[in-house]
């Protein structure tokens, strides 16, 4: 092969590279990138340290050994490389500290590692003491988010969107009851809805919904509903039935629990969970559509019905976790400008997501608080990316998710193949969506059998 030859050559497969990078940089990861980015993070790892000031000085000990010895001065030491793992999206990267080195060090300096391993975007934590996991992602993630073709469901726990570092985000109801869920008009806040619908539409649950703008968002979901009010007035009803409801189910759990010395550990329960399974109650998903509907009144007969909705709301999220009530709260704004208990109605969501929103005081609503520093990442949410967000909780801990686009169609569909599985609450029938019968499928007719030509 002559010497020309080889270069065209060369040039073309770069410049395929190029593409294939801009256009699918998933592929590019999976094909060409893996093998650089391993090169790189081997090759840098101790002189990127050692910029970044994550790197310790050389013992005494050290020190003396090589003034007796007469030889130069040691190092100093970057941490140990425990584990290098490449994934679908980047590099996984374990590291067991020196003696004197901290965690947040490398949470610190996460911005120099992501620019020094030429990499799109580097996270820190902490596994366990004296060891840090770094996770590296090769390409922007969020930008065409694409779900795992594997990604767990079990339970209430249930996959909703992907996060910046490659991980899937799973909306697990057990271990965070209530959510609230902020957005400014065309942030992707409905999109998330559904994307919560469709998941739980295959899941033993009941959903119950409440849709003030007259039910377009979630009336045409309605066949996987057990309930929908889709007005203040129904809502504050219905709210008041769950509330029944609630206390029906802690009298079921009180008549089970008949503790004494020879009842075991694992039958003693305050939650449906523990319950025998022929007893447990179907739990029940609660879908706020637009709060600051149910908290506005102009007159002095809506200021009673806000009163209710409100009373029974901050009964719902403080007491419903036990019975199987689980709250996902919805709105545009939600301050202490819609009233009364609306603080302490917020103060119980412990589950925040926050999109994009218009001014810093209704992210401060979302994350003010518990993390000033979410507090400044949803600000900075582009409008170009409906459906990026902001997910944190009373822990302080934060992270930028996107859900995958949901169009509504889909998740009419996995309402419609799944609504088989729709329970029908006891003292809420009265709310239960009234649809027509879906219009039976027409097949073609069978083709007429011909008769065989003969000779």
């Amino acid at each position: 092969m002559s010497t020309n030859t080889f270069l065209v050559l060369a040039l073309v497969v770069v410049a395929a590279a190029l593409v294939l990078r801009r256009l699918r940089p998933a592929w590019y990861w999976l094909s060409i990138g893996i093998s650089l980015a391993l090169v790189r993070v081997v090759v840098r790892y101790a002189s990127v340290m050692d910029a970044c000031g994550l790197t310790v000085p050389p013992s005494r000990f050290r020190l003396t050994l090589a003034r007796l010895a007469n030889r130069p001065a040691p190092e100093s030491r970057p941490p140990r490389i425990l584990r290098i793992r490449p994934t679908r999206t980047g590099l996984m990267l374990r590291v067991k500290l020196r003696p004197g080195q901290d965690a947040f060090d490398f949470a610190a300096s996460t911005d120099r590692l992501r620019h020094s391993f030429s990499m799109h975007g580097v996270t820190s934590r902490e596994i366990k003491s004296g060891v840090v996991e770094l996770r590296m992602t090769g390409y922007d993630v969020l930008q065409r988010v694409q779900m795992p073709a594997k990604v767990e469901r079990e339970g209430l726990r249930i996959p909703v969107a992907l996060r910046e570092d490659g991980e899937v985000h799973y909306r697990d109801y057990q271990e965070v009851p209530h959510s609230l869920d902020l957005g400014a008009t065309k942030s992707g806040k409905s999109v998330y809805q559904r994307r919560l619908v469709k998941e739980l539409a295959t899941q033993h649950v009941a959903l119950v919904g409440i849709d003030c703008k007259q039910g377009v968002e979630l009336a045409p979901l309605a066949r996987r509903f057990s309930a929908l009010a889709d007005n203040p007035d129904d809502a504050a009803d219905l709210l008041e039935a769950l509330v029944e409801r609630m206390a029906d189910t802690y009298q079921v759990i009180r008549r089970e629990q008949r503790i004494s010395a020879d009842t075991p550990d694992a039958e003693i329960t305050a939650d449906i969970w523990g319950l025998p399974e022929h007893l447990r109650p179907v739990p029940v998903v609660l879908l706020v559509d637009e709060v600051a509907e149910l908290a506005l009144f102009s007159n002095t007969a809506e200021k009673k019905r806000r009163e209710r909705i409100i009373t029974a709301l901050v009964r719902l999220v403080q007491l419903g976790r036990a019975a199987g009530i689980y709250v996902e709260v919805c709105g545009q704004r939600f301050g202490a400008e819609l009233g009364d208990g609306i603080t302490m109605l917020r103060a119980q969501l412990t589950g925040r997501i926050s999109h994009r929103v218009n001014d810093e005081a209704s992210a401060k609503m979302a994350f003010g608080d518990i993390s000033p520093d979410a507090v400044l990442a949803t600000t900075q949410i582009p409008v170009e990316r409906p459906g990026m967000a902001v997910a944190g909780d009373s822990t302080g801990g934060w992270v930028r998710i996107r859900t995958p686009f949901t169009t509504m169609r889909q998740a009419v569909n996995a309402c419609t193949a799944n609504a088989h599985r729709t329970p029908v609450l006891e003292g809420l029938e009265p709310f239960r969506p009234v649809l027509p019968d879906l219009a039976p499928v027409k097949l073609p007719a069978p083709a007429a059998a011909t008769k065989p030509a003969t000779a």
